[in-house]
């Protein structure tokens, strides 16, 4: 007599007690907390970076939004929380990079910008438009060439090849070259603190 096969488990327990229905999640079962939680605890680069703490996916976000803020001073507030909820899907999914992403397939795809799209509802950011995104994309870009350099042990010339050269202002680029990885409570901090600031659109 064969076993009765279990049904797909496809929700995750988040610790504010929300329960995500991974397939179809629901805008009123996502919390700023949980998902700070999460990317706080998810570290890019596969952890492989210097410094005695992990540059989490949250610290990563914080500076994706000052990025956008920087190249972007006409972007509103809403523009840049989107910015930062960039990759708030990860708190949930994890941070894959981009190669597994792309052999794994488009339901992936579908499935990350299925979540973004009821986070992105949930906070009251909505739809963004090409030029938003195009911005967001750019600055994630341009973090991603100064952790590949400061923390990641690229060589300028190999991150170049992967990201290109960023064409920054002096100031900005001597404020990204700063960048040093925080605690998990301090990345958590300080993307809630980025949120509660961006959030009063």
């Amino acid at each position: 007599m064969s076993a009765e096969k279990k049904p797909l488990r496809a929700w995750q327990r988040m610790l504010s007690g929300r329960r995500l229905d991974l397939l179809a999640p629901k805008p009123e079962d996502i919390e700023i907390e949980d998902i700070a939680h999460g990317l706080a605890r998810v570290a890019r680069w596969n952890g492989q970076t210097v410094g005695d703490h992990a540059f989490s996916v949250a610290q990563h976000s914080v500076l994706v939004s000052d990025i956008v803020a920087a190249i972007e001073p006409d972007f509103s507030a809403r523009e840049l929380c989107a910015a930062l909820l960039h990759d708030s899907p990860e708190y949930v999914v994890g941070d894959l990079i981009s190669p597994f992403k792309a052999a794994i397939g488009l339901d992936y795809k579908s499935f990350e910008q299925k979540l973004l799209s009821a986070i992105y509802q949930r906070f009251g950011i909505g739809e963004i438009d090409a030029h938003v995104v195009s911005s967001i994309k750019h600055a994630d870009t341009i973090a991603a060439y100064y952790e590949a350099t400061l923390l990641a042990g690229f060589e300028p010339a190999e991150a170049n090849l992967f990201f290109g050269r960023p064409a920054l202002p002096d100031e900005l680029d001597r404020e990204l070259r700063t960048l040093t990885p925080l605690s998990t409570n301090a990345a958590q901090k300080q993307f809630l603190d980025e949120f509660k600031k961006l959030s009063r659109f």
